[in-house]
């Protein structure tokens, strides 16, 4: 019979806790959740069958919430919503053969949850102050080219010259506003990942791996950095089980 993978997770001297856990729990369309364990980590499966499963909005976020239940008492890898198996036994085989790095993602992420941060801007207003204070700096304007004088091409080489300046500009700013969040994350020893510019609104996407007892550590460190950069709004969601950590190829 078909089985749907949920999660792996560490249980060590816990399997008995975690199989109490999902007595109480049900799965997608209200099924058993159980396990296949081996040598101290487990599969959470329940018995889904992939024919009759709807990939909608609230199937998943039922999927996401059991993984999160399970977070704040196991250290876990979720999988992707729709990680089926055709039975126990390949399962148990899947562990097998993936034993190795599964038990060092775990160890991994152990005692940690994934934050994000997004760093949200008015584009148009944050370009138009780089350039006023760029400008006030150097005492030049980003609008001409001395290079080219009376020619056809006047007009299009500075509008092309003002928009690699500017985004030279925007890149320098972004880097910095990146090191004065690694400044933070330092402090707390976070793992990190960014994305630049990930929208005309979105400056910075990033996520954090973190132990789970310094979230107000990092709440607190996101309201100096908003006190830093009172033009931009720092949003932090979280705490999830680590999704974006997780390191591994299931074979």
């Amino acid at each position: 019979m078909e089985k749907m993978i949920y999660t792996l997770i560490a249980v060590n001297e816990g399997s008995g806790k975690l199989d109490q856990l999902l007595l109480d729990m049900k799965g997608i369309s209200g099924v058993a959740l159980n396990t296949v364990c081996l040598n101290g980590i487990a599969a959470v499966v329940g018995g889904n069958n992939k024919s009759d499963l709807i990939s909608d909005k609230a199937n998943a976020l039922e999927f996401a919430g059991i993984i999160d239940k399970l977070s704040h008492g196991f250290t876990l890898l979720p999988m992707r919503y729709g990680s089926f198996m055709e039975s126990t036994d390949a399962i148990a085989l899947m562990l097998e053969r993936n034993y190795q790095e599964i038990e060092q993602n775990l160890r991994k992420v152990e005692g940690k949850f994934e934050f994000g941060l997004k760093v949200f801007c008015d584009s148009e207003k944050l370009k138009a102050s780089i350039i006023l204070k760029t400008e006030a700096e150097t005492g030049s304007t980003t609008n001409a080219s001395p290079e080219v004088k009376n020619s056809v091409f006047r007009e299009y080489v500075n509008a092309k010259l003002k928009a690699h300046r500017l985004e030279e500009l925007m890149i320098s700013y972004v880097d910095t506003v990146i090191a004065a969040i690694n400044a933070q994350l330092a402090i707390l020893q976070a793992e990190h990942k960014f994305k630049k510019m990930a929208s005309a609104a979105i400056l910075i996407d990033s996520i954090f791996l973190l132990e789970k007892g310094k979230k107000n550590e990092l709440v607190d460190a996101i309201k100096i950095l908003q006190s830093q950069f009172p033009g931009l709004d720092f949003v932090l969601t979280g705490p999830w089980p680590p999704y974006s950590f997780v390191e591994t190829t299931i074979k």
